[in-house]
């Protein structure tokens, strides 16, 4: 049985910004591209050609959508100290596709805390670390802008590495 997660990953003209932040502050940076976290790690016997026709079925009315990322905020809660990337466009489609997959065949793995979809750009050690981090980046005014065409389905392989299994076009 292996862990999945389904996930958006944008395409951005700028993206070296965002690798140089996670290179130095993800140590996930060089295992998994950056990305948007729709259904979180699970693990079931559920098939990936299960999984596909899934997506096929719940996202069939979805079309590409632009998002625009801009801002960065941070997080301490019980899984870690993270920095994110804020989105300013396109979380309204994001929240719906998280919704549908979490209210019907993920909805037992929805851990029921509330969502607000975002990026990942840093998961530091201590709380000291994050706000220096934080501080660090707070004034960054880069935007990130692409248009959301594609739905990624990875494996989590045994060394952490992101290995995509399926790709649902919107």
């Amino acid at each position: 049985m292996s862990i999945r997660t389904i996930m958006i990953f944008p395409e951005f003209q700028n993206m070296e910004v965002i690798d140089g932040i996670r290179n130095k502050y993800d140590p996930l940076a060089q295992l998994v591209r950056p990305h948007i976290t729709l259904v979180f790690p699970f693990e079931n016997e559920t098939s990936d050609e299960e999984i596909k026709d899934i997506l096929n079925k719940r996202l069939q009315n979805v079309k590409p959508f632009k998002i625009v990322m801009n801002g960065i905020s941070m997080q301490e809660d019980s899984f870690g100290n993270y920095l994110f990337l804020d989105i300013k466009t396109g979380a309204d489609d994001i929240c719906a596709i998280h919704k549908v997959l979490y209210e019907n065949e993920f909805k037992q793995f929805d851990l029921g805390f509330g969502y607000k979809p975002h990026m990942t750009i840093g998961k530091l050690q201590t709380v000291d670390e994050l706000k220096i981090a934080y501080k660090e980046l707070e004034n960054m005014d880069d935007t990130f802008t692409a248009i959301v065409n594609k739905i990624s389905v990875e494996m989590i392989g045994k060394n952490e590495e992101s290995i995509i299994v399926i790709e649902k076009q919107l």
